[in-house]
């Protein structure tokens, strides 16, 4: 039986800007969208029918960046940075991303999947439909598989996709000290490869910076990844400018992150790349950084902008995309339209999705219906969500 919602305002994101359709109207069969646009257009269709009473709807938020499957928390670094410390004078001195692996390798799957459904259930409640989940809290084979393994285990106990992201390539765990070549070769390129050939990897990431991995390391983790047929994503110039987007850009990338440090060479490759631009406002925020990404460079280049909250626990601890946008928007001066393409339909391109991100026909029936009259408020709002309801595979939820 169809579900039909009508007298809503839609924010169809298939078109430049909102795709705004006021007094539209939305026809799902299944989990599929089968028509969207204006009401006095809708084709009959027989079915369950919800006046949303002009309420707006968008697609269902894409978190593309999130790293929220963890053990443990730090919120006491949170206080050293405060006290003065830097990111890599914490993580220098054994803590930052090492704290989280030494409480993360002590976890259970189960531990893992316990600990991260409230932060799942936050994001649902901030109207995400999509979560990407990377792994990288683990540093050796066992862990990183286990941590994979729970992510994947997440769709099964929320009403939630889920996309995994193999991040082996995150930090150098003690064990390795100064052996940055030996732990690619013994565990992240094993760990990689037994992690696909278990199914679970979506993408591979790795963390591009002086404090964790050179681009020629990442270079070999991605040239692995291309023989698995898996494509590839890259933390790249958040601390310093070591050119990773263009290198991520070469290997045909998904997507770069952070990019604080980015150059206009490197917005060029990203350009011709088709690469996006995955902004991260949250951590950008918590470090107190001062170094902007380039949003002048990358419009002006037609780069397309990712927005996601980046969810973790040591740089944003943060589990809303509504929040991430509207920082993205006073930090980073985003308008509040690039935000929303930002948490879905530019989000979904930098996940490799073409089904969801929109309201169109073919797409999944992920929506979100917002107490709200137009999507600028959205960004607008600080700290409260105006979700009314979800709709997730095309059903609403409870």
């Amino acid at each position: 039986m169809a579900m039909i919602l009508r007298n809503a305002t839609l924010a169809t994101m298939t078109a430049a800007g909102h795709g705004l359709v006021e007094g539209g109207t939305v026809v799902i069969e299944g989990d599929r969208i089968v028509w969207a646009g204006p009401g006095a257009a809708a084709p009959p269709a027989g079915g369950e029918a919800i006046d949303l009473g002009g309420r707006l709807v968008t697609p269902g938020l894409v978190d593309c960046h999130t790293h929220l499957l963890f053990a443990g928390d730090r919120a006491r670094e949170f206080e050293m940075r405060l006290e003065g410390a830097t990111y890599e004078q914490v993580a220098r001195a054994g803590g930052g991303i090492l704290s989280t692996v030494r409480a993360t390798r002590a976890a259970t799957e189960d531990d893992l999947l316990a600990g991260a459904l409230p932060r799942v259930d936050q994001m649902l409640a901030q109207g995400t439909t999509c979560i990407e989940v990377k792994s990288g809290y683990g540093l050796d084979i066992e862990t990183e598989l286990r941590m994979l393994r729970a992510a994947r285990r997440i769709a099964q106990h929320r009403p939630v996709r889920v996309l995994t992201t193999f991040l082996g390539a995150h930090a150098l765990p003690p064990e390795y000290a100064g052996r940055h070549d030996d732990y690619i070769a013994d565990c992240v390129l094993p760990a990689l490869a037994a992690a696909h050939a278990e199914g679970l990897v979506d993408a591979v990431d790795g963390f591009c910076e002086g404090i964790a991995f050179s681009p020629a390391q990442i270079a070999r983790v991605f040239a692995t990844a291309r023989e698995l047929g898996l494509p590839v994503k890259l933390h790249a110039e958040q601390l310093c400018n070591l050119h990773g987007a263009a290198l991520a850009a070469r290997h045909g990338a998904l997507s770069a992150d952070h990019l604080e440090y980015l150059d206009e060479d490197g917005v060029r490759a990203m350009a011709a790349a088709g690469t996006v631009a995955v902004i991260l406002p949250g951590a950008f925020y918590t470090l107190r950084e001062t170094q902007m990404p380039p949003i002048d460079l990358l419009r002006r280049h037609g780069v397309r902008m990712a927005v996601a909250t980046d969810c973790n626990p040591g740089s944003s601890p943060m589990t809303s995309l509504p929040l991430a946008m509207n920082m993205a928007c006073t930090l980073f001066r985003l308008t509040p339209e690039e935000a929303l393409a930002g948490a879905t339909v530019h989000a979904a391109a930098a996940l490799g999705l073409t089904d969801c991100g929109r309201i169109a026909p073919g797409c999944r029936a992920d929506l979100a219906v917002w107490e709200a009259a137009h999507p600028a408020e959205l960004s607008y709002r600080i700290g409260a969500t105006p979700l009314h309801a979800r709709i997730f595979g095309g059903r609403r939820d409870a």
